[in-house]
Formats: structure tokens, C-alpha cells, sequence
């Protein structure tokens, strides 16, 4: 089917039962991914009836893509294409550096998912690694190791000048305490000069 006659959204409580009756067909779970409703698009016919939907997760910088499903795998192909301008959209809105998948479709593939090396794996977020089993798949979006070395430096940069601006604000408010200080003696010992003034001219009582 072509993608023209398709239309992707993301899902809302009225799909919900659609959407059960899809993953239990996957051999998935509806009790645990009901609760992660929010987390799910879905490709629509014409007429409007779900056809497929895949979660996508996101954690920080990383985004995960999960629970594929189909009514009709005959769309399948179709709908990734979509499925997959909806991600990039959603990456680029989200500033996603890495995505992260085990869905195991040649099409991801075609895409650029490849198994992550031993170098990458360890970036994978804690969370995924307790709920997910391995077999995994990742797409670098952003480099994100040049991304966090510009903002180390921009950050390091940032540091040292407020690091100056603390400084200058502190040498100027001890110039600040000096001058107070310096007018505190003076208006002190004029006023003690003052006093002794007076005293030394008071007129004798009569």
C-alpha cells in the first residue's frame, strides 16, 4: 500500500481497545503497555481504522523505539516510512543524539540500525537495560561526543567568565567597604573634632 493512502497520529484513549486487541495479536502485553498509551503513534487508513503503531520512548538524549505492531502487515513497509519521518521529527524536536531499538524488521536496517559496539553499549540508559532484553540495534542521529565536548568547552568558558564577574563584583564591593569605612573615620573624628570644638568655646555660666 502506498503511504499516501496512510496517515500517521499519535494514539489517544479512543484507540485503546484497538490497540489491546493489536498487541495481544503481537503477543505483547496490554496490561503493561496500556499504561504507556502516550507513548504510541499509529498509521490509519482512509477510513480511519488502525492498521499498526510503535512506541517511542524517550530518556534524556536517547530515544527508544518499541512494540511494533501490525492488524495488517501488508502496510507494514508503507507505514514504517512513515512511522520514520514521525521519529525524525520527534528526534529533532527532542534533540534525540541516539535511537535505540530491538525491533528486528530489515527495514530498520535499511535505515542505518546497526548492532551497537562495545564502545556504544554502555551508553545505552540504565533503564532500558532492566526492561529490555538485549538484541539491540542504534542509529547515531548527533555526534554526540563532538556535541558534549563543544559544551564542556562552551560550559568551561561560561565558568571562567563568571568566575572574572565574581571576582570584579568582589574587588568592587571592597573598594565599596573602603570607601565607607574611610568616610565612617572621617565623619567619626570630624564629629569628635567637632564636639571638642564646642567644648572649647562653650561660653562660662553665669
Amino acid at each position: 500500500m502506498s503511504p499516501s493512502v496512510l496517515r500517521v497520529r499519535r494514539a489517544t484513549v479512543d484507540d485503546l481497545e484497538t490497540l489491546k486487541s493489536l498487541w495481544a495479536s503481537m503477543r505483547l502485553s496490554p496490561e503493561e503497555l496500556e499504561s504507556r498509551l502516550t507513548e504510541f503513534q499509529v498509521v490509519e487508513n482512509s477510513e480511519g481504522e488502525v492498521l499498526g503503531a510503535i512506541g517511542i520512548l524517550v530518556s534524556k538524549q536517547h530515544a527508544l523505539l518499541h512494540s511494533e505492531g501490525y492488524s495488517d502487515f501488508g502496510v507494514a513497509d508503507a507505514a514504517r516510512q512513515l512511522f520514520w519521518e514521525r521519529i525524525q521529527t520527534l528526534a529533532a524536536n527532542h534533540g534525540i543524539f541516539r535511537i535505540w531499538t530491538q525491533e528486528r524488521s530489515p527495514f530498520w536496517k535499511s535505515f542505518g540500525f546497526v548492532p551497537p559496539n562495545q564502545e556504544i553499549l554502555p551508553r545505552l540508559p540504565e533503564e532500558w537495560k532492566n526492561d529490555f532484553d538485549g538484541g539491540w540495534l542504534t542509529l547515531q542521529l548527533k555526534n554526540e561526543d563532538v556535541i558534549n565536548a563543544a559544551f564542556e568547552k562552551h560550559f568551561a568558558g561560561f565558568r571562567e567568565s563568571e568566575k572574572l564577574e565574581t571576582e570584579r563584583v568582589s574587588e568592587k564591593a571592597r573598594t565599596i567597604n573602603l570607601i565607607i569605612t574611610i568616610l565612617g573615620f572621617t565623619i567619626g573624628f570630624a564629629s569628635i573634632g567637632f564636639a571638642i570644638y564646642l567644648f572649647m568655646h562653650r561660653k562660662p555660666l553665669s
